[in-house]
């Protein structure tokens, strides 16, 4: 599907009803909502030696998942937790497991070899990781390589249904459900009832909306109030894709000093929108370069004599030790807490620690 297809279909799924584009897709919808829920009925998951938090969503596309894993990872330390993550990786060719950790050579962490996402969850927590298609695969290979790790973070596995799990996060955008319809009529991976369970055995599972609950004209999300939890996310600053590269903080100065400069922002994210829309709510003057998901940035989307670009940190990883030419990249980096409320019902929801801190 080409990107501007991709585009097109995106802004009917988020109608709130059907259109003519979608309508004729219901039949097919139908089939992948039985399917997946076939799947999930059958699946028979083994458990792992240490606890298990599945982050995932029912939407297609970004609605959060890597700033929410870097949050969560940096909450369990507070609590004395040693955590580790695991992740399908997207875009790599390889089905097997792959570390990423401090031992990991340089060049040998790429885009192509982890994922974009990956490298970035990395990066920003140092905590150990592993990729696989089998996110099982990928947590076996992390305990047995890293015995510290006694709690793991799984990052997009709530499809994963071989994978244990002892708390589930569910993460939404302000969009809601969009029509409710699942692919490819509507955004859902799985039927809307998927997204909140009758059945008993279910684990613990929360809601994280990025955003208001739910902005109009979005649906209701179809779980309890008081289990999803709200949060506010903004650009923390700025700096350059050198800076960001060499480990440097991002500045609220910096981000400052780009008012009034013409820039060009870059995005190759699920919602390319809500990063536009944070950069004009800072102030800055922006032309719109919306990319497809995971876009390789190769060759650069961009003119030869493009003066300044702003991306997200997601891009940045593709970007980095680039030839860019005369261009100057910068990067804007999130400012993104877990709720305080939702931050004690998943401490409550987790089994009590019973390794030294």
């Amino acid at each position: 599907m080409t990107g501007a297809l991709a585009r097109l279909l995106q802004r009917h799924w988020w109608r709130p009803g059907l259109t003519p584009l979608t309508a004729p897709l219901v039949p097919l919808a139908a089939l992948v909502g039985a399917v997946a829920a076939r799947r999930r009925a059958g699946a028979r998951a083994q458990p792992l030696p240490v606890p298990v938090i599945v982050v995932g969503n029912v939407i297609v596309g970004g609605a959060g998942k890597t700033p929410t894993v870097i949050a969560l990872v940096a909450l369990l330390r507070r609590w004395g937790w040693r955590p580790g993550i695991v992740s399908r990786g997207h875009g790599r060719d390889d089905a097997a497991a792959l570390l990423l950790d401090a031992a990991t050579p340089p060049a040998a962490a790429t885009p192509a070899a982890y994922g974009d996402e990956p490298l970035l969850m990395h990066r920003r927590t140092g905590a150990p990781l592993a990729v696989a298609r089998r996110r099982r695969e990928a947590a076996l290979a992390l305990l047995a390589a890293h015995p510290e790790v006694d709690i793991v973070v799984a990052d997009d596995g709530l499809q994963h249904h071989s994978l244990p799990r002892d708390v589930e996060l569910v993460v939404f955008d302000g969009r809601g459900i969009g029509n409710g319809r699942p692919l490819p009529a509507g955004p859902l991976r799985e039927r809307a009832n998927a997204i909140w369970p009758d059945d008993a055995d279910t684990p613990p599972r929360f809601v994280l909306v990025n955003g208001r609950w739910p902005a109009p004209p979005a649906r209701a999300l179809p779980a309890p109030r008081e289990r999803c939890f709200e949060v506010q996310r903004s650009l923390g600053g700025t700096l350059s894709l050198a800076d960001w590269a060499s480990g440097a903080s991002a500045t609220r100065d910096a981000l400052l000093a780009l008012r009034g400069r013409p820039l060009l922002a870059a995005a190759g994210i699920g919602d390319p929108e809500r990063f536009f829309g944070m950069l004009d709510a800072e102030g800055l003057s922006i032309s719109r370069l919306p990319l497809v998901d995971h876009a390789t940035f190769d060759p650069l989307p961009w003119p030869a004599d493009t003066a300044d670009v702003i991306v997200t940190e997601k891009d940045a990883v593709k970007l980095a030790n680039r030839a860019l030419g005369r261009t100057r990249v910068w990067v804007a980096t999130l400012d993104f807490r877990l709720p305080d409320d939702l931050a004690r019902a998943l401490r409550e929801a987790l089994p009590v620690r019973t390794t030294s801190a």
